[in-house]
């Protein structure tokens, strides 16, 4: 089961199945290894019928962490339109196939999230660490659009006008307002978080499989609606913005390649 770079995989007899998130057995630091595996993960626990709870976590002390220089690459012109083609693509399946997953999704989200916070807030149940915060690091700071998925999700989450104050200053959200907006469900210490997202699921296996499978339909129903919508125009409009810098593009030129 454990193929990927990026993910660690355990499910164990009942069938919860924990995702955990790491970069070299450490705190995952988002990359595009990350980028490239997640799409095919999901689509494989959308797929696997022995999974019957996903939870999402971390390692150590932190979820996600956006990379020192994250937008270096995209101003250096080294990344191509092609490069951004795939890109898209990966994007529109990471989150798509993340959203078929037919049986309930809780984040034990372990420390800060300073990017692709979509991905846990997407799911079911949202539990978080004392010490976690949201911020969008990746983008405005780097001088890339907003547009892989938090254009939807955080609007969704804090309303229009909070949504843009988070996304274009870099707002730190942390954990007691996240909860006291809805942002979460629960924060406990961060030795609790996950024990209490297995005791969660264990529970929810109590119920109807169906009754849960058409639940979770049912609540994402706006949220993939929403995604169809609006992801592609702002994949489109990040590549856009990122190629255009460009100083002068030779599409026949080699330079970077992967």
């Amino acid at each position: 089961m454990n193929t990927y770079k990026c993910f660690e995989l355990d499910r164990d007899a009942d069938g919860v199945l924990t995702v955990r998130f790491h970069s070299r057995g450490g705190p995952m630091t988002w990359t595009a290894d990350a980028h490239r595996e997640a799409p095919t993960l999901f689509a494989a626990i959308a797929a696997d019928d022995a999974n019957k709870a996903v939870i999402l976590t971390g390692t150590g002390d932190r979820f996600i962490d956006t990379p020192t220089g994250y937008g270096q690459v995209y101003r250096s012109g080294k990344v191509k339109p092609s490069d951004w083609e795939r890109g898209i693509w990966e994007a529109n399946k990471l989150l798509h196939t993340l959203l078929e997953i037919r049986v309930p999704v809780i984040a034990a989200i372990n420390g800060p999230v300073t990017g692709h916070a979509e991905i846990p807030l997407l799911s079911d149940i949202v539990l978080c660490a004392e010490d976690t915060y949201f911020q969008d690091a990746a983008h405005v700071p780097n001088n890339l659009i907003p547009g892989d998925g938090v254009h939807v999700v955080w609007p969704a989450l804090l309303g229009p006008n909070r949504a843009r104050y988070f996304l274009l200053t870099a707002e730190k959200i942390h954990s007691s307002e996240a909860r006291a907006l809805g942002i979460v469900a629960e924060v406990l210490p961060r030795d609790r978080v996950l024990p209490r997202a297995r005791e969660l699921a264990r529970k929810l296996l109590e119920t109807d499989p169906l009754v849960l499978r058409y639940t979770r339909h049912l609540l994402l129903r706006p949220m993939r609606r929403a995604m169809a919508d609006e992801l592609n125009v702002g994949l489109g409009l990040e590549a856009y913005a990122s190629v255009s810098r460009f100083p002068a593009f030779d599409p026949d030129s080699s330079e970077g390649e992967n």
